[in-house]
């Protein structure tokens, strides 16, 4: 019946284009209507009436015949225009027709459910071998989901896709990354035996291979590290950086060799996971890295929330200010924005990766990460109590900062349920304002007031006010905060307000209000 039907309808168009030949050739080969000179005119009794006439020499007037010729042919199109009509109206019965006899033949017949292979967002395949030096392309696994098979289910699918999608920016903000989302876990290691650490934490927290994968990029060639990461087996993926050469750096540099093997080592791994695993994000650890016991929910839940807001480019598990005198117990669960790029645990996007990649810097990334020209006014999520801690002394920094404050960072040890957590609060529509207003509602105190402490009633927030580069250093050391600046950005500062825990009280260092940018210079 469908052939039939198909059938009429090309003879119907058959039919249409004969008809427009035939009349072309019907027009040309026809005499005018009315001979000049013999009365006629595009309407009898009137030579005149639409510019009709003989010229000089008794020539025919070339524009009232073309206007003659084009009165004919519109009146022609308008038969042709109601016999279109006509077919179209024929094609949408015919269709309708071939639906209804499709769904009663449907009707007849068993509904069967049939296997049909569908993609799901890339997770990594089984490590092949110990010594896997990621060369081979790794296909993205499939997994058989049962499902319908006729046209239409697959329609509607593709339906609630589009709404979904277009509905992103609105449920994407309140939801959870559903199971389907693999976020892998991308360990950046070297000459470390103690990898084994960050390796044994990971593995215990996580909820499952399969959401989790653990991916080692090795740089260094060290043979025992080597043997450590290899030791566990199918449990994480071990690739290799292939090239091991020292860069060719300026004299004055030959000191800072080791930034500039991390910067490419970087590079080189973050490729590996979005360009060749495709995978859709990542959340990067280092070897010296021991992670919270919420690690993967603290991120699961935090995923949406970046994919929302364009405004965000990271999240991180680390608080720079999160020495146990500076941070409250009680809120484990409380997160906020930051416009300092943390690192030490943080998660990016694909996307990012695509904008940062084609530029990446040969040494000192998380420096050039923090430069306006890369952060664009976006901020990153952090915690009140720092899900990762470093135990590594040991590396190219020579231990800046470790003794002094590293190694005092509290971990987060309380398991909070981040994804059965509303975290629309972080949404700059929704956070700024109200940032805004508590922090410089706070009472104006001097540090005086701070550190003698019997005037303050309650447990804050108070604020301390800054107006230099050098006040704020001066007000960060009294007060036990990290005190220094990356592009003019203070650590943990957002809008340039710094908040923390002063002996039991909140405290938020602040510049004054209508601040609106920050002064690179202050570096």
């Amino acid at each position: 019946m469908v052939r039939k039907k198909g059938s009429l309808i090309l003879c119907g168009a058959f039919l249409f284009v004969a008809w427009n030949a035939l009349l072309l050739l019907y027009l040309w080969g026809r005499p005018p209507i009315g001979r000049l000179g013999e009365g006629g005119g595009a309407e009898p009794g009137g030579q005149e009436e639409w510019g009709v006439g003989r010229g000089k020499g008794g020539q025919v007037n070339l524009a009232g015949e073309v206007i003659r010729l084009a009165e004919e042919v519109e009146v022609q199109l308008e038969t042709q225009k109601k016999l279109l009509k006509q077919i179209e109206s024929h094609r949408a019965v015919w269709a309708r027709q071939k639906e209804v006899g499709k769904r009663e033949t449907e009707d007849k017949k068993d509904v069967k459910q049939v296997v049909v292979h569908q993609p799901q967002k890339p997770s990594l395949p089984p490590k092949e071998s110990v010594d896997d030096q990621d060369q081979t392309q790794i296909k993205p696994t499939q997994k058989p989901v049962h499902t319908v098979a006729p046209d239409s289910k697959l329609e509607q699918l593709q339906n609630i896709k589009k709404k979904e999608e277009i509905g992103v920016n609105n449920e994407l903000a309140t939801s959870v990354a559903g199971p389907d989302v693999v976020i892998p876990i991308l360990v950046i290691a070297c000459d470390r035996v103690t990898v084994k650490r960050s390796l044994d934490r990971l593995i215990q927290y996580r909820p499952s291979p399969e959401q989790y994968p653990i991916i080692v990029s090795q740089d260094c060639g060290h043979a025992e590290t080597a043997r450590v990461i290899s030791s566990y087996g199918d449990q994480v993926r071990h690739i290799r950086q292939p090239d091991l050469s020292d860069i060719r750096v300026r004299p004055e540099h030959r000191k800072f060799q080791g930034y500039y093997k991390i910067a490419r080592h970087y590079h080189w791994a973050l490729n590996q996971v979005f360009y060749k695993f495709s995978q859709s994000t990542v959340v990067i650890v280092e070897d010296d890295l021991e992670v919270a016991p919420d690690f993967f929910e603290y991120f699961r839940a935090l995923y949406p929330i970046l994919r929302a807001d364009p405004t965000l480019w990271c999240a991180s598990a680390w608080n720079d200010n999160g020495r146990e005198a500076l941070v409250d117990p009680s809120k484990a669960q409380v997160l906020y924005r930051t416009d300092f790029f943390p690192g030490l645990g943080w998660m990016l996007l694909k996307e990012l990766w695509d904008e940062l990649e084609p530029k990446w810097p040969s040494a000192f990334w998380d420096d050039w990460m923090r430069q306006p020209e890369q952060r664009k006014e976006r901020s990153c999520i952090r915690p009140e109590i720092s899900r990762t801690i470093t135990f590594g002394r040991k590396g190219v920094s020579l231990g800046q900062f470790f003794d002094q404050y590293l190694r005092y960072i509290k971990l987060n040890t309380e398991f909070v349920p981040f994804t059965k957590h509303d975290l629309s609060y972080l949404l700059k529509e929704n956070y700024d304002e109200k940032f805004i207003k508590e922090m410089y509602s706070a009472p104006l105190v001097k540090i005086e007031d701070l550190q003698q402490g019997g005037s303050l009633k309650g447990p804050g927030p108070y604020r301390v006010q800054y107006s230099s580069r050098d006040s704020f250093k001066v007000l960060a050391r009294n007060l036990g905060v990290m005190d220094d600046l990356k592009s003019g950005v203070p650590r943990t500062g957002y809008r340039g307000i710094v908040g923390f825990l002063f002996r039991g009280r909140r405290v938020v260092l602040a510049p004054p209000e209508g601040w609106t940018q920050y002064d690179i210079s202050w570096s």
